[in-house]
């Protein structure tokens, strides 16, 4: 991904981050569990952290270039599914949906250490 898709991929996951988690915090309480707030929540925040992995990301100077690009798919996909199974879990209620969310948890791991390894590559 170019700099420039990664400034504008982390800027709109960040900033639907910040709706998304005042939705929760304002329109979602009272109509669902705290518990289910707490999950849409820890949606939004784990979606936050890695938007602005994406801009941190763009901020880097160059590295390793397909480690790099493997990062930023493995946060945006990640993202996907890790805090979008939260989300409709909390909105729609299937619970077999709780099984996709380590998957992407599991794709934020391997982008921080396709990053990790992108920073020890280049320097």
């Amino acid at each position: 991904m170019s700099p420039r898709t990664l400034i504008v991929s982390g800027a709109l996951l960040s900033g639907l981050a910040v709706g998304l988690g005042a939705f929760a915090a304002h329109g979602l309480e009272g109509s669902v569990s705290p518990r289910d707030v707490a999950t849409f929540e820890t949606g939004a925040r784990y979606q936050m952290y890695h938007g602005l992995a994406l801009l941190l990301l763009a901020a880097l100077p160059p590295g390793h270039r397909r480690l790099r690009a493997a990062a930023a798919w493995c946060f945006v996909l990640g993202t996907l599914l890790f805090s979008g199974s939260l989300y409709l879990l909390v909105l729609t209620g299937p619970r077999w949906l709780g099984a996709v969310t380590p998957v992407g948890g599991t794709l934020f791991l391997a982008g921080w250490v396709a990053l990790a390894a992108s920073a020890r590559r280049a320097g």
